[in-house]
């Protein structure tokens, strides 16, 4: 029997959101295909796995270069006896960081709009074009507070997940019939990460989101029985105002 596989695009340090995803699908028998753009945290990552009897292989990988993208899915759903074409696209590139509106420039708000959004359409469209035709799989990307609301000084990034997030609901409607589950998350505070933390050394971290937790979530989505399927899945801390 072959071994099951996922994709997870936009993977960077170890103690991270992506790498949790990694981690988790590794323990559930995947073989994970790791995407982001530094080859040497991506490396890192699935040298880990490895290191812990895992299956795993990283992919440098620009989101929000198309051919890039294509690039990675034909080499994942490439024929082979031992792994099956993956049933599982997770889209969890991003970037952010507060400018005043005054300050952004045209080049910032279109680099926010290339990763968070165009680069979640790219990797849409690929995971569609590929799933679509089996019948079966999981999408999911993953969004921000910032999907339901623009905060003073984050219009770029508030934008860009706004988009990204009517991406999903389209493709969900779209291919939902044809048996592609199409699932976005809010991630509605901060992640207990190394982004997070290298920033604010001090952060009380009974006040962030665990990054095994969120994982977690992100796996009943992809398990849900299609009568009762999620299409959009919002989590919080429980100290998190909302």
């Amino acid at each position: 029997m072959s071994t099951p596989s996922a994709i997870i695009v936009g993977v960077g340090a170890e103690q991270g959101l992506g790498a949790a995803l990694c981690r988790l699908l590794a323990d559930k028998g995947y073989h994970v295909v790791i995407a982001g753009r530094t080859a040497a945290k991506i490396d890192q990552v699935a040298a880990a796995i490895q290191a812990s009897g895992g299956s795993a292989e990283a992919i440098e990988t620009d989101a929000t270069d198309e051919a890039a993208v294509i690039r990675l899915f034909e080499h994942a759903f490439t024929d082979r006896e031992d792994i099956a074409p993956p049933d599982l696209i997770v889209f969890n590139a991003g970037i952010n960081r507060q400018i005043g509106f005054r300050a952004v420039t045209a080049a910032q708000f279109e680099e926010f709009w290339r990763v968070c959004c165009f680069g979640g359409f790219l990797v849409g469209r690929e995971a569609a074009r590929h799933l679509a035709p089996l019948g079966r799989g999981t999408v999911i990307f993953t969004g921000a507070s910032a999907s339901l609301r623009g905060k003073a000084g984050f219009a770029q990034f508030a934008a860009a997940k706004a988009g990204l997030r009517m991406i999903s609901q389209s493709m969900a409607r779209e291919f939902g019939p044809l048996g592609l589950h199409v699932a976005h998350t809010i991630i509605d505070g901060g992640i207990d990460g190394e982004r997070l933390r290298s920033r604010r050394p001090d952060v009380d971290t009974d006040g962030l989101l665990n990054i095994d937790a969120i994982a977690e979530s992100y796996w009943h989505i992809h398990r849900q029985h299609p009568s009762a399927w999620t299409q959009e899945l919002d989590l919080r801390p429980y100290k998190e105002n909302f």
